[in-house]
């Protein structure tokens, strides 16, 4: 029997990696949604992810700080002065995949080809800290590098490019996770305090 599947088309990272100089955070989500689910050019593009929200809530106290209501989009120059200014690096497990039911769920994602993460961090000497963002990229890491699953919000040490790392598990920032902004962004901040960015 054909494999439905094998006439799906191979997408490759729309985006570069965001690697600051000074990064101490790694965050590896799955892979962007459909570029029609963009409303800007970088990541946690679509605006019905609650990622710029939380980031918001824990850097600001509020969770519109990084949103732009108005157009419908979110504050691209004032996320990426967060991000350098804080040193968070931001890429994906995959830089090559097939959507199986054409939607952005990680389920629906069929990794062609992974991220060479120790190239990553080869390129962000200071990083001691990677956060997966959600269970696909957590099971990318678990599977490659022998890496435990931890409780919600903690981590678990792996060796990766020569380093001692804390591996974190975060909720998911989509909206799809049955989880309150407040409840996702008290983990985050715990992260981010625990590692020393707030």
């Amino acid at each position: 029997m054909p494999d439905k599947n094998a006439d799906a088309p191979i997408e490759r990272h729309p985006l570069e990696p965001f690697l600051p100089p000074n990064a101490r955070l790694l965050m590896l989500g799955s892979f962007p949604p459909p570029r029609k689910r963009w409303c800007m050019n970088f990541y946690y593009p679509n605006r019905t992810n609650m990622m710029w929200e939380i980031f918001g809530e824990v850097f600001f106290g509020d969770s519109q700080r990084l949103v732009d209501a108005a157009n419908k989009t979110f504050r691209l120059d004032d996320i990426r002065q967060l991000l350098l200014g804080r040193g968070i690096a931001i890429y994906d497990t995959a830089t090559a995949i097939r959507r199986l039911n054409g939607t952005a769920a990680d389920k629906d994602l069929e990794i062609v080809e992974k991220t060479n993460i120790r190239q990553l961090l080869n390129e962000i000497p200071l990083c001691n800290d990677i956060v997966c963002t959600g269970q696909k990229s957590f099971s990318v890491l678990t599977e490659d590098y022998g890496a435990a699953v931890p409780p919600m919000g903690q981590y678990n040490t792996v060796q990766l490019a020569g380093r001692d790392l804390r591996l974190w598990r975060m909720p998911s920032s989509s909206r799809a996770f049955p989880m309150k902004l407040e409840y996702k962004a008290s983990y985050y901040r715990t992260m981010m305090q625990t590692i020393g960015l707030l």
